[in-house]
C-alpha cells in the first residue's frame, strides 16, 4: 500500500511534465527559482539588529532564504548542518539537537550544560540546558536563515560562545492576499513511508494597516530502526504538527505593532539510536525511549520609527513541555530493570528594547537591554518493572517507580548592550561592542522518596525495601558577572570585495549539578558529585575576507579564526551509577579555516563549494582536572578535522512559463571523537564508552519542474545509503549509543503559490 501510495503520488506530481521522472533512480527535487539571474544576487541579513549587506557584517554568516531551503528541501537543523562550514549538527535522535561550531565542544551531547550556540526563533532563544530535549522547529515559510560563527554575545547573550542560529518568520503583507501550500511524500529503504504538508495563507484585513499570516505544518515519518526488546519495527517513527498566526498592525508610517502565536508538538514514538552489535538499525530496550517536546510561544512586538533610529521592543512568554523517558539498564549491563521517566516543563519571559540607528551615517549605533527569566520544573521518576519486581521477590513500593525527586531550577539573565561604528571612509570602518550581563541559577528540590532498590537489585537481595523520604532543600545559588567584547576593523582594497579583523569574547551560564554532594549508593567510594561548574571564557581572532568577482558571477567568503577558550565547563559521569554531573577543566585552543565559494559562470548553471579545517584540542589540565574528566593533554575535542560540501544546480526554460531545475549536493564530515578518552573518577582507565564516529558521506539530488504556479518534482536524500555512524553517546547508561544517517529516502514534492 505505501508503494502504491508513493507511485500514484509521483504519478500524480509528474504526470503533466515526464513520466520518467518517477524512477527511483531520478535524482530530487528542489523548487526552481523563477526570476532569472545572472549573477551572486545581494543577500541582506540583520546579524548586527540593523539591515546589512552581508558583504559588509565583519564575521562569518551563512544565509538561508525560503526560497533556497525549498529548493534543497532543508526543512530542518539537518539540511542547514550540512550546508554550513564549520558546523556540526549532534543529534542522537528527534528532538536533541546539539549544534557545535568551530569545535568548541567537549561531546556531542552537553548534559548539564548550556549549548555553545544559541537558537533563537525571532526573538526567542529556544536553545535548552541540560538534559532537556530540544525541538526541531519546521523551516516552512520563513524570511531567513542566518548562521553566525564565533562568539555572538554581545548581541545575543551568553549562549552564543561559538555561535548563533537565528530563524527569522515573514511578517504578513498588509496589502495582497497570498496562498502557498507544499506536499512531500518519501519513501526510506525499509518500508518507511514520509509525510509532510505545509500551508500558509496571508490576508490584508485593512489595506496597508493590518494583515494576518497564518502558516500550518503536519509531518508524519515513519522510521527506520527496530526495536528488538519491544517488538516494534520502524519504531523511531515521529508525528509533528503545529503553527503558527502573525498579526501585523501598521497604524501610521512610523508605528508598528506585531502579535505572534505559534505552537509545535513533536512527538517520536522512539529513540533512533542504535547498537551496531545486535545488526544495522537495530535497538533495545524494555520500552520506546521518548523524547517529546511541546513548544508555545507568545510574542508582542512594537516598533517605533524615529527621526534618525528605530526603537523596538519585543515580548515574549514561552512554555515548552517534555518527556524524557530512558531505558538506563545498559549502566549495569542490563542485569536488571532502570529507567528513568522524567516529566519536565520549562517557563519563559523575554523581553529585549533596542534603539538602532539608521544606516548611511559615519556613524552607526545600536544600545539596548535584556531580561530573562526562565524556571524549569523537572521530575525524577525513576523506575524498576512490576516484572522484575516480582521476579526478585521485592516488594515495598506502591508501583514501579523506586525513586522519585520533585526539582526545579530558576535562571535569569539581564545585560546592557551596545555597538559602535565609525566610518573613517566609505571604504574603512571599525566596530566596537560590548555586553555587559549578569547570570543566575539555582536548584531546588522539592521532596519525594528514595529506596535501596539498586543494591538490592543488583545483589539478589529479595523483600520489602527501605523507603526514605527526601527533604526539601534549597541548592546554592551560581552567579556570573561578565562582559562581552567585540572590535573589528573592515576595509574595502578595492570595489566589491571586504576585510575584516575581529575581535570577540563569549561566556557560558554557570552550572548547578542535580545531585551535587551526593555519594553513590552503588560504591560509596566512588567520588562524590562536586556542586557544578563555573563560567568559561571565550576568546576569538578571526581574519575574513568577503568578494564578488567578474560582475557577480562569483562569490567567496572566507575566514581564518584562532580560539582560546578557558576554565571550560565539561560533562562528565560517575562510574559506578553513571550519574552525570558538569566540572571545569583548564583551557582549549580551537584553529582553523572556513571558506564560502559560489559561482555562476553562464547562465543558469550555480556552482557552490563550502568547507572548513579545523583543530582542536586540551591545551591547559592539571593532574586533578583529568582526574574528574577523564581528559587528558591535547585530547581532540568533539570535532571533525575536515569538512566539505559541494552543490551544484542547474535551470533552463523548457516552454515559455516552464521552468525546469535539476541539483545535487555532496557533503562530507571526517571522524572526531563523542568523549574524553579516560573515565571520569579513574584518570589511568580508558573510558568503556570512548568511541570516535565515522566519516561520513551524503549524496542529495533533485529535479523539479515550475510551472506558473505550481511546481513538482523528485528527489533522493542519502543516494547511496550511507550508513556511517554520525554519533556517539559519551555515556554508559544507554545500551544504544549509535546513530546513523536517515536511510536512502526518495519522494516527490509538489508545491503551490497563488
Amino acid at each position: 500500500m505505501k508503494g502504491y501510495l508513493l507511485a500514484t503520488a509521483c504519478a500524480v506530481a509528474l504526470g503533466a511534465a515526464s513520466p520518467a521522472l518517477c524512477q527511483t533512480e531520478a535524482t530530487p527535487a528542489p523548487a526552481p527559482a523563477k526570476a532569472e539571474s545572472t549573477d551572486v544576487d545581494e543577500v541582506i541579513i540583520s546579524a548586527t539588529r540593523r539591515d546589512e549587506n552581508i558583504q559588509d557584517v565583519p564575521l562569518s554568516v551563512t544565509a538561508y532564504g525560503q526560497e533556497e531551503l525549498t529548493a534543497k528541501g532543508i526543512v530542518g537543523f539537518e539540511g542547514l548542518a550540512i550546508e554550513t562550514p564549520g558546523v556540526v549538527l549532534n543529534r542522537p535522535t528527534a528532538n536533541f539537537n546539539n549544534f557545535t561550531a568551530r569545535g568548541v565542544a567537549t561531546n556531542g551531547y552537553g548534559a548539564n550544560l548550556q549549548g555553545t550556540v544559541a537558537v533563537y526563533i525571532d526573538e526567542l532563544p529556544i536553545s535548552n540546558v541540560g538534559n532537556s530535549t530540544n525541538i526541531d522547529p519546521a523551516l516552512y515559510d520563513v524570511e531567513r536563515v542566518e548562521f553566525l560563527r564565533g562568539p555572538q554575545g554581545t548581541l545575543f547573550g551568553s549562549g552564543s560562545l561559538a555561535g548563533a542560529l537565528r530563524i527569522l518568520t515573514k511578517n504578513p503583507d498588509l496589502n495582497d492576499f497570498d496562498m502557498s501550500a507544499l506536499v512531500d511524500i518519501g519513501q526510506t529503504d525499509g518500508d518507511g513511508l514520509r509525510q509532510r504538508y505545509s500551508a500558509m495563507v496571508n490576508v490584508p484585513l485593512v489595506d496597508d494597516k493590518l494583515g494576518l499570516r497564518a502558516v500550518g505544518f503536519y509531518r508524519d515519518e515513519e522510521g527506520w530502526t527496530e526495536n528488538l526488546g519491544t517488538g516494534k519495527d520502524n519504531s523511531n517513527s515521529l508525528v509533528d504538527w503545529g503553527g503558527r498566526v502573525n498579526l501585523l498592525w501598521e497604524p501610521t508610517d512610523r508605528l508598528s505593532v506585531k502579535f505572534l502565536a505559534s505552537y509545535e508538538k513533536s512527538r517520536p514514538e522512539d529513540s533512533g539510536l542504535i547498537n551496531p552489535a545486535l545488526g544495522w538499525d537495530k535497538r533495545v530496550s524494555d520500552r520506546p525511549d521518548l523524547f517529546v517536546g511541546k513548544l508555545t510561544n507568545y510574542n508582542a512586538t512594537v516598533e517605533y520609527q524615529f527621526d534618525g533610529a528605530k526603537l523596538t521592543s519585543s515580548t515574549t512568554k514561552s512554555l515548552y513541555d517534555q518527556l524524557f523517558f530512558v531505558d538506563l539498564a545498559g549502566t549495569f549491563g542490563g542485569a536488571i530493570a532502570f529507567g528513568l521517566d522524567g516529566v519536565g516543563r520549562q517557563d519563559t519571559f523575554v523581553e529585549e528594547v533596542r534603539l538602532v540607528s539608521d544606516p548611511g551615517g559615519r556613524w552607526d549605533w545600536s544600545i539596548g537591554g535584556f531580561y530573562m527569566d526562565r524556571r524549569l520544573d523537572f521530575d525524577y521518576q525513576y523506575r524498576s518493572t512490576e516484572e522484575f519486581l516480582a521476579l526478585r521477590g521485592i516488594t515495598g513500593l506502591t508501583d514501579e517507580y523506586y525513586q522519585k525527586q520533585y526539582t526545579h531550577f530558576n535562571g535569569h539573565e539581564k545585560a546592557l548592550f551596545g555597538e559602535l561604528t565609525y566610518r573613517f571612509t566609505d571604504d574603512w570602518w571599525v566596530t566596537g561592542g560590548m555586553r555587559y550581563g549578569s547570570v543566575d541559577t539555582q536548584g531546588f528540590t522539592e521532596g519525594g522518596y528514595n529506596s535501596n532498590y539498586l543494591v538490592n537489585a543488583l545483589f539478589f537481595i529479595p523483600g520489602p525495601l527501605t523507603i526514605t523520604p527526601i527533604a526539601k532543600a534549597t541548592g546554592k545559588k551560581v552567579e556570573a558577572t561578565d562582559p562581552s567584547w567585540k572590535f573589528s576593523m573592515s576595509w574595502r582594497p578595492v570595489p566589491n570585495m571586504t576585510t575584516y579583523f575581529t575581535y570577540s569574547t563569549g561566556f557560558r551560564t554557570p552550572v548547578v549539578n542535580a545531585f551535587a554532594g551526593r555519594p553513590s549508593l552503588v560504591d560509596p567510594t566512588d567520588l562524590i558529585i562536586p556542586p557544578g561548574a563555573d563560567s568559561d571564557d571565550l576568546t576569538n581572532y578571526e581574519v575574513g575576507l568577503k568578494g564578488r568577482w567578474f560582475d557577480g558571477k562569483l562569490y567567496a567568503n572566507l575566514a581564518v579564526y584562532y580560539i582560546d577558550w578557558q576554565n571550560i565547563q565539561v560533562q562528565a559521569n560517575r562510574v559506578s551509577d553513571s550519574v552525570q554531573f558538569a566540572t571545569n577543566i583548564g583551557g582549549a585552543v580551537s584553529k582553523g579555516i572556513e571558506w564560502e565559494i559560489m559561482a555562476l559562470p553562464v547562465e543558469g548553471l550555480t556552482l557552490g563549494l563550502n568547507g572548513s579545517l579545523n583543530d582542536a584540542k586540551v591545551t591547559d589540565l592539571t593532574a586533578a582536572e583529568a582526574a574528574i574528566s577523564g581528559a587528558e593533554p591535547n585530547s581532540r575535542l568533539s570535532f571533525p578535522k575536515f569538512q566539505l560540501s559541494a552543490y551544484i544546480n542547474y535551470r533552463w526554460q523548457i516552454a515559455d512559463r516552464v521552468e525546469g531545475n535539476v541539483s545535487m549536493v555532496y557533503a562530507h564530515v571526517g571522524s572526531y571523537p563523542g568523549s574524553f578518552p579516560n573515565t571520569p573518577g579513574r584518570p589511568t582507565v580508558p573510558s568503556p564508552v570512548y568511541d570516535r564516529t565515522e566519516s561520513w558521506d551524503v549524496v542529495n539530488g533533485a529535479f523539479a519542474v515550475a510551472f506558473d504556479k505550481v511546481t513538482v518534482g523528485a528527489y533522493v536524500e542519502n543516494l547511496f545509503d550511507d550508513h556511517s555512524i554520525t554519533y556517539v553517546h559519551p555515556e554508559a547508561f544507554v545500551a544504544n549509543r549509535y546513530a546513523t544517517q536517515r536511510p536512502r529516502t526518495v519522494g516527490v514534492r509538489v508545491s503551490y503559490d497563488f
